[in-house]
């Protein structure tokens, strides 16, 4: 088995080498462009959200909660015809439809990024889509919504048999997204930063006509510099906040994340979307933040100087997103907040799932049109209406799986 151990993520975007030309000058006040962050000793990694309902705080002398950042980084790609073993331990795994499902979760915002790309780009027919739900035991994400708490196509309860079926002492945890083989049952790869950008690039050959490209060759670039800097101080600053173990680790998490979201918001205040004038998987990767926010991150993780709904460019930016085709319509919050509220334990002990916010709120006038742009180019075309087995299991009023033009 072959683990990549990705940039760690305790450390602040300053050491990505942001160009301020870029982001505006991106560094908040309580970092120093010259004192770039100690990875703190004796520090205990989780993999949050996949292993289960034990405790999730970091035991480090700091307190600062640090991100488990091993996968299998096996990748899918089009310049391959069959498994082609690499010198550093990879396997290359060969574009075939029909061949491999993604396993996801309706309430993990890193599995919801693969499943908004699926979908963007017309890929149900290539890769079919296995969802656990939204709560686990310490072994595993659980096929417990299905018929017969199966998984349909690979027949098997726990997405822990997927990984063990191919590393029988797989030592990480159990992750979404993941790809499983669906003829041999094994895991392919977890390695979700690499397998969103495949599914975009990868995959051509079989995507909807005229769909979208998500990750444009002329903004990489951008896209690039903007996600890592979004992935350390909001994707995993609500995190940081919300698994702090001191006060002190708090404090810092809280100003790094609100600080952060302060440049998201004057950043949207002249543009529509994050790069360029249309989507791209930069605004895909905020989103499954943003869409958590008020629900879960505000209160559950004490993300409490404000409300997403208190930030108008980022609020409005919300609800464009929202009622595009492929955003709103796999967004389930309930299975959200049960996720949250029930699986960690340590922070909601008598896993109590507040009944809030009020989603008919998402369906309002964004007037992010005024703004230059457009959801896609010219001439993309958009999702088709979800298939039966696809569809929110707890839609609310509105939240319809038709396209919205």
């Amino acid at each position: 088995m072959h683990v990549k151990n990705l940039t760690p993520l305790g450390k602040p975007y300053h050491e990505f080498n942001i160009k301020k030309s870029i982001l505006d000058d991106m560094s908040p006040a309580p970092l120093h462009p010259d004192s770039p962050e100690e990875e703190p000793e004796n520090t205990t990694t989780h993999s949050e959200d996949f292993d289960g309902y034990e405790s999730y705080t970091s035991k480090d002398n700091d307190g600062e909660f640090q991100r488990d950042t091993l996968y299998i980084d096996d990748r899918i790609l089009s310049t391959v015809d069959h498994p082609t073993p690499q010198k550093d331990g990879r396997t290359l795994w060969p574009v075939e439809p029909g061949r491999y499902r993604l396993i996801a979760a309706r309430a993990c915002p890193w599995a919801h990024r693969a499943v908004i790309t699926r979908r963007l780009k017309g890929l149900e027919d290539a890769i079919s889509l296995g969802l656990a739900g939204p709560t686990h035991d310490w072994r595993s994400w659980t096929f417990d919504l299905d018929p017969g708490k199966v998984d349909p196509a690979l027949g098997i309860p726990r997405l822990r048999d997927a990984y063990l079926k191919r590393f029988p002492n797989y030592p990480r945890g159990i992750t979404v997204p993941a790809i499983v083989e669906i003829a041999s049952g094994k895991v392919i790869t977890n390695d979700y930063p690499s397998m969103v950008p495949d599914l975009n690039d990868q995959w051509s050959a079989y995507e909807r006509p005229g769909a979208p490209d998500l990750y444009p060759l002329e903004l990489r670039k951008d896209i690039d510099t903007l996600t890592k800097f979004m992935f350390t101080e909001i994707n995993n600053g609500v995190y940081r906040c919300g698994f702090a173990g001191t006060q002190k680790a708090y404090d810092a998490a809280y100003d790094r994340l609100f600080s952060a979201l302060d440049i998201i918001e004057k950043r949207l205040s002249s543009q529509r979307y994050l790069v360029g004038r249309h989507i791209t998987l930069a605004d895909i990767y905020l989103y499954t933040t943003l869409i958590r926010f008020d629900a879960v991150y505000h209160g559950h993780f004490k993300c409490n100087r404000n409300k997403i709904t208190e930030m108008p460019m980022i609020w409005g930016y919300l609800r464009d997103l929202f009622q595009t085709p492929g955003f709103g319509d796999t967004t389930d919050f309930h299975e959200i907040k049960q996720h949250y509220y029930i699986t960690h334990a340590d922070i909601n002990p008598n896993q109590i799932v507040p009944n809030g916010p009020d989603v008919a709120q998402f369906f309002t006038e964004h007037h992010r049109e005024a703004f230059d742009g457009t959801p896609f180019r010219e001439g993309v075309s958009l999702p088709t209406p979800l298939s039966y087995s696809e569809r929110l299991k707890n839609p609310v009023p509105g939240q319809a799986h038709t396209p919205h033009s």
